[in-house]
């Protein structure tokens, strides 16, 4: 019989009810808010097998990363408590022991045995699942050897209350937002910078320079998305006209049948959808893309970005507050509530 993969749930998420066991894992989290350059750790002994852990998780319910007594924490979650994670890494060492014969090493579980068994044990968690695990050589370090690290920002702006679904998902903007002064913010912020302004205190990392590779702006549909009586009867309407002309496609659908227009959402509160018809939000993705990120400097950029949609906030203050190399300059940080770490890019084999 092999050591209960358990061993790892219990390094993945803490209760107050379950103690710790790591005496043959040990897992090393990405710490991904505030990243330093430092040499890495010696690797695990040669009798065990290193895996690099994916995982997603709502991270509502969770208190952060670090183990804390009477709170549940998770592997890799970023320093806040409420920020979520699409993609979230971080590496384990796990020993495969002999139970008939104690002592005995036995070959290492294969990766899809390790995801499926610490999924079974997460099964009743509802809030975290591992989406992937790969073999990696000892000395892989999940922090060190990530390439690239991409944030999401949600933000749903309109003046009606957040839906049950979107609560503690995303940030609630009851103003209108300007998507294109937000794109021109974008540009003064991307690139090469010192990023002071935009540096938590508490901070450790040595310098604040960063070089942000990506930030933008996009309005897409928000999520969960359910068709409106106009886009039901549009889509049937375009339907019938490709069952009359067998010449078509899917690809000939007009772009204007997937368009994310105010009329159907009702964003700006009509009262011809119907009793008991929610009116939909717009919803804005910030996308963040770097090697690394000072502590909080995404939700920085997000508080700037949004004073500026809503008119707080001019291009040239965006000028100033970067310059200005303190963080006293900067807007309101954004709540936690709407950052979710997209992905983290390794070279692997």
């Amino acid at each position: 019989m092999t050591e209960n993969p358990k061993h790892l749930l219990d390094r993945v998420s803490e209760s107050p009810h379950r103690p710790s066991k790591i005496a043959k894992t040990a897992a090393q989290n990405l710490s991904n808010d505030e990243e330093e350059q430092q040499e890495a750790p010696m690797g695990p002994s040669p009798r065990t097998q290193r895996y690099l852990v994916a995982i997603e998780y709502i991270g509502t319910r969770f208190s952060g990363s670090q183990q804390q007594p009477n709170f549940r924490t998770v592997v890799g979650v970023l320093e806040d408590a409420g920020v979520h994670a699409l993609s979230n890494v971080c590496h384990v060492d796990i020993q495969r022991i002999s139970k008939r014969k104690p002592g005995e090493v036995l070959p290492p579980h294969e990766q899809t045995v390790v995801r499926r068994a610490v999924n079974h044990f997460l099964q009743n968690e509802g809030d975290i699942m591992v989406i992937d695990v790969r073999c990696v050589p000892a000395d892989f370090h999940a922090r060190f050897k990530a390439q690239e690290r991409t944030y999401f920002y949600r933000l749903l702006s309109g003046p009606e209350p957040l839906s049950t679904f979107e609560r503690d998902r995303a940030w609630h903007v009851p103003e209108e937002l300007d998507i294109l002064a937000m794109q021109e913010a974008c540009k003064i912020l991307v690139g090469h910078h010192d990023f002071s302004s935009f540096r938590a205190a508490g901070c450790q990392a040595k310098s604040p320079i960063r070089t942000l590779d990506e930030l933008t702006v996009s309005e897409v549909v928000s999520t969960p998305y359910f068709p409106s009586i106009v886009e039901r009867r549009q889509n049937n309407l375009i339907m019938e006209d490709l069952h009359a002309s067998s010449n078509k496609s899917e690809s000939d659908l007009p772009v204007s049948s997937i368009s994310i227009g105010n009329g159907a959402s009702g964003f700006n509160g009509e009262a011809s959808l119907g009793f008991g018809i929610r009116r939909r939000h717009r919803c804005f993705v910030v996308t963040a893309r770097a090697r690394s990120f000072l502590y909080h400097q995404v939700r920085l950029l997000v508080g700037v970005l949004k004073a500026v949609g809503t008119g707080n906030l001019t291009i040239s203050d965006v000028e100033r507050i970067l310059n200005a190399k303190s963080v006293t300059a900067a807007s309101p940080m954004a709540p936690p509530c709407g950052l979710y770490l997209g992905h983290v890019k390794y070279d692997l084999p």
